[in-house]
């Protein structure tokens, strides 16, 4: 199914004292470079995250019934392995409340597909927590609590384009990050991001990967340049169908075309939504995978 979603206004609303929507948006990386690997296991990275109008719903609600989370039209896993469960049993720990809470998660971003919604629904639980009692931490302790969810959970806090460093939690927004729209091909399959760092062969970083993060602190974007993931060495030999997406949104125009993150959702960049709408629909007629036509947000 072919879905066309643009930026909203806002992404939280109380709708009154005892509940809130807020929704959850999607990431795409323009920029993947692995640069080491930590004794703990963690990789350390530099990448450019762009949260994108592509976004899961949370509906959470006071109750009497301690921390229940529900999803609809899908199975969420279950105790440590749910995000959405450990954003807010580390919230309730944190701040010392003892109160009940229900939390259902509308989803539309597909689940390990390289668009980080299980990060950004983790990030959306511990904003909205926070405006639901209301505010009882801090920006930085929310932060805190985002990296001991995950690496790149921080970003969705942010939500803006920026250059991320170390295991993604150093974060440095991009300032007047242009304004394009995503035709995203998501595949009906999952891809392990641990499985895809692990047989990922580690090189030294060149000069040119700085070179091209200076243009962009500088605003200077140059799409063909920017685009690179090391990670698509690893999936795309196992998925090697992944390029003849790549090779289609390019024909249709897009600027440039890149897998996100571990994959396998590959995405093109377009300089209008005219021409990102007619490429998804035609995109749409070739069956590979879910597409979603998508505003960047900045």
């Amino acid at each position: 199914m072919l879905s066309t979603l643009k930026n909203e206004k806002s992404n939280a609303h109380v709708m009154n004292q005892a509940a809130i929507e807020i929704l959850s948006p999607a990431k795409v990386n323009l920029f993947l470079k692995i640069t080491g690997q930590r004794v703990d296991g963690y990789h350390e990275l530099v990448s450019v995250f762009v949260p994108v109008a592509l976004y899961d719903k949370l509906k959470i609600s006071k109750s009497e019934k301690g921390l229940e989370v529900y999803c609809t039209g899908r199975e969420l896993p279950k105790g440590q392995d749910n995000l959405i469960n450990r954003a807010a049993i580390s919230f309730f720990e944190k701040t010392g409340i003892r109160k009940g809470t229900k939390i259902t998660l509308i989803k539309k971003i597909p689940i390990s597909s390289g668009l980080g919604g299980g990060s950004s629904d983790a990030a959306a639980t511990l904003k909205g927590l926070n405006q639901l009692w209301p505010n009882p931490l801090s920006k930085e302790d929310l932060e805190k609590l985002a990296l001991s969810l995950g690496a790149d959970v921080p970003f969705f806090l942010l939500q803006k384009p920026a250059i991320a460093r170390g295991i993604g939690e150093i974060l440095q927004p991009i300032e007047n990050f242009p304004s394009f729209w995503y035709v995203i091909v998501s595949p009906d399959f999952m891809v392990s991001t641990a499985w895809a760092y692990e047989r990922t062969k580690l090189e030294l970083t060149n000069n040119g990967n700085q070179n091209i993060l200076n243009s962009l602190k500088k605003g200077i974007f140059n799409i063909p340049d920017l685009l690179f993931n090391d990670l698509e060495r690893v999936t795309l030999v196992k998925y090697p169908f992944l390029c003849s997406i790549k090779d289609s949104l390019i024909k249709l125009g897009a600027l440039g075309a890149l897998m996100t993150g571990s994959g396998p959702s590959v995405f093109g960049l377009f300089d209008s939504a005219k021409k990102a709408q007619e490429a998804g629909k035609i995109l749409e007629s070739y069956n590979k995978g879910h597409v979603f036509v998508v505003k960047g947000l900045s």
